[in-house]
């Protein structure tokens, strides 16, 4: 039978519980800093409605900072004009945001309603069979939803 390690005064005890206690402490104080996703959905037209989600999306990055966050925004409808390359004059932040990780899908529902060339879109946007079904996807995936505008 193997020998087991039996603490026998009580400075023995004292100095096993507290290095338990200093292994529990660093693991749980040296986990991973928890990710932060957010689903946003674009379904309005308009520059002022893509300049509150560009912002709201420029927002969370800096009010989780330093915690990492991923964002997805999806455009459908009547908000599809958002990654379109020649109906928006807010390439340049657009741009700038996909550069900085956030990612831009496109209904493909609505591409192929619209007859929408691809070609006309940015060449960092992702096109998704339905933008509602993506968005559910990622809610189920325990992304939160933020509605983009409104």
């Amino acid at each position: 039978m193997a020998d087991r390690y039996t603490p026998r005064s009580k400075d023995d005890r004292t100095r096993v519980m507290l290095n338990l206690a200093l292994a529990f402490l660093i693991v749980h104080t040296v986990s991973p800093p928890k990710t932060h996703r957010v689903v946003i959905e674009v379904n309005v037209p308009g520059e002022t409605a893509y300049r509150t989600v560009l912002g709201n999306a420029e927002h969370l990055k800096k009010a989780f900072a330093p915690e990492p966050v991923e964002i997805e925004i999806v455009c459908e409808g009547n908000g599809i004009d958002m990654v379109l390359s020649d109906r928006t004059r807010l390439a340049k932040r657009i741009a700038e945001d996909a550069g900085n990780g956030v990612q831009f899908a496109a209904c493909g529902n609505t591409v192929k309603g619209l007859h929408i060339d691809r070609k006309r879109l940015y060449r960092f946007v992702r096109v998704v069979d339905a933008g509602v079904a993506e968005i559910v996807r990622k809610q189920e995936a325990g992304w939160s939803y933020l509605k983009g505008a409104y």
